[in-house]
């Protein structure tokens, strides 16, 4: 098995999920099509896998819209260093998303919130980005000193740009580099949003999650590269980070497999663009340990 070599510092995963079902139901996961994660993961099945592979630090990402979840998160990341940062949920819509965000931080852990997100990709409104008290919560986070993660589909992508170019004293992270239409004649769509969104510098982005977006099985590198060569001619390696998207990556591929079709992926990256990439862009984004 090929690994990656980050470097000294070693790799940060900068998009991974936790679970437990009875504490956190998950309801957007079918358990015909979904089987694979129809199941609970929690830091101590990660981290094995993570270490074997060398990395040294992570990011845990919310998974539903839930302030206790995040809450139960910054608990796990305060009880083991290998999660350097959590993104949680707060309602952006809310009048008291600063005070809310003082909560999260007076929480145990609190000091290892480095972000927040929201479920962009599962609104209906197709303007929810442009909206006045959404962009006011999105503010806040930024003001708070907190990334805001984008996760949004392909056809979201000009939203989030506009965001972006709105907001720019508000730091981005873009999953999934936007969920690629990979394939199918929406890709040069994908090209184009990206490389608009790119133009913001206030936005990073993660190669992670292209596995399951691959409309066929099984996958090949190949099938990624159009995505991940374009990523870094419009991002540079300086402004994209690794991330697993364990567990939901299973329903295509392992965990030592994504690392080393990534590692692939990067083919003759020089060892700078290496360093940032697997690390560096993470940590001065999240601002991990900080």
């Amino acid at each position: 098995m090929t690994y990656a070599t980050p470097g000294a510092a070693g790799i940060v995963d900068a998009h991974h999920h936790l679970w437990v079902r009875a504490r956190h139901p998950q309801p957007w996961i079918d358990p015909v099509t979904m089987a694979t994660i129809d199941a609970d993961f929690e830091l101590a099945d990660l981290a094995p896998l993570a270490r074997a592979a060398g990395v040294t630090s992570t990011v845990v990402v919310q998974s539903i819209a839930s302030a206790r979840e995040t809450v139960d998160l910054l608990r796990v990341a305060a009880d083991d260093v290998l999660v350097g940062g959590v993104v949680g949920w707060v309602d952006l819509t809310a009048d008291d998303v600063a005070d809310r965000l003082d909560r999260l931080r007076a929480a145990p852990g609190g000091q290892r919130l480095v972000g927040i997100r929201h479920l962009v990709q599962s609104e209906t409104d197709p303007a929810y980005l442009d909206r006045p008290d959404v962009r006011r919560g999105i503010a806040a986070v930024g003001a708070a000193g907190l990334v805001f993660d984008l996760l949004v589909r392909q056809h979201q992508l000009p939203m989030a740009a506009r965001l972006a170019h709105d907001l720019p004293e508000v730091r981005f992270v873009l999953d999934h580099l936007g969920k690629p239409a990979l394939g199918t004649p929406e890709f040069d769509n994908w090209k184009r949003d990206l490389r608009t969104l790119a133009k913001a510098a206030n936005t990073t982005a993660k190669v992670s999650g292209l596995a399951t977006e691959v409309p066929r099985s099984p996958w090949s590198t190949a099938d990624l590269r159009p995505a991940v060569d374009h990523a870094f001619d419009v991002f540079g390696p300086q402004r994209l980070m690794f991330g697993s998207d364990w567990p939901v990556s299973l329903l295509a591929t392992s965990y030592p497999r994504w690392i080393e079709a990534v590692t692939e992926l990067l083919g003759d990256l020089d060892p700078t663009g290496r360093a940032a990439f697997w690390g560096g862009t993470a940590r001065r984004s999240y601002r991990l340990g900080a």
